[in-house]
């Protein structure tokens, strides 16, 4: 159903335009000055209300993660070998989301400052591995496959240049390569709804079982399952 596409699409638009809302609100209540140096998203996001936004966005990527997860894994997207790969991914997932909820909770603070970095560590790093991982876990379309290595790549640069730049000291670079790195995330959430055209529909429902996988174990406070249309695999 072409509906779920709108979940991983909303993301990004809303994303997109939160991040600069937030920048904007940021600098119209005095928390940055833009004359002197770009500032970072964090740092835009560093007061109420701005820093509500981020918990908020964390929302909106687990479940995204989790319904990725359970398409791969129920509709034969992936060779039996690859399974392990699709929990890894999950992980993964899950990591850059509660990474995203740390950087909006624990704001920069001389005593939040471990937790902040921590939060950004795992929402970069273990953001950009889960994309990696979906580049190789079942084969795209030409066209899809390509721009998501390219913007996988492109992504990963830019952290990799952001955090060298971040403890050397030249932030207003660094924050310039945060910007693009973020951006380059809601373009590749943004790219599931590729896949998620192809979901039928998706329930909420509560499941009492003793036997449960490792990987629904992660995701049972989700409590979710759900049917895909399994006629339409070849995508």
């Amino acid at each position: 159903m072409w509906a779920w596409a709108l979940l991983p699409i909303s993301l990004t638009v809303l994303g997109t335009l939160g991040i600069f809302a937030v920048c904007a609100v940021a600098v119209s209540n005095g928390t940055v000055n833009i004359t002197a140096t770009l500032p970072y998203i964090s740092t835009c996001g560093n007061f109420n209300p701005q820093s509500c936004f981020f918990s908020q966005l964390a929302n909106i990527l687990l479940w995204i993660v989790a319904i990725r997860f359970y398409q791969i894994r129920d509709c034969g997207l992936v060779t039996r070998g690859k399974t392990v790969l699709n929990v890894i991914s999950l992980i993964l997932g899950i990591m850059c989301a509660l990474g995203t909820s740390f950087t909006g909770n624990f704001q920069v603070h001389p005593l939040l400052h471990v937790l902040h970095l921590t939060g950004a560590g795992l929402a970069f790093f273990g953001g950009m591995l889960y994309f990696w991982l979906q580049v190789f876990l079942h084969k795209d379309t030409c066209c899809v496959a390509m721009v998501r290595f390219i913007l996988c790549l492109s992504g990963s640069i830019f952290i990799v240049i952001m955090f060298i730049l971040y403890f050397n000291g030249y932030h207003s670079i660094g924050a310039a390569c945060e910007w693009m790195a973020v951006l380059i995330f809601f373009i590749l959430f943004g790219l599931f709804a590729v896949d998620f055209q192809h979901i039928k529909d998706f329930k909420v429902v509560v499941q009492f079982s003793l036997k449960v996988r490792n990987a629904d174990i992660m995701l049972l406070l989700l409590c979710t399952v759900y049917s895909l249309d399994r006629r339409q695999r070849s995508f």
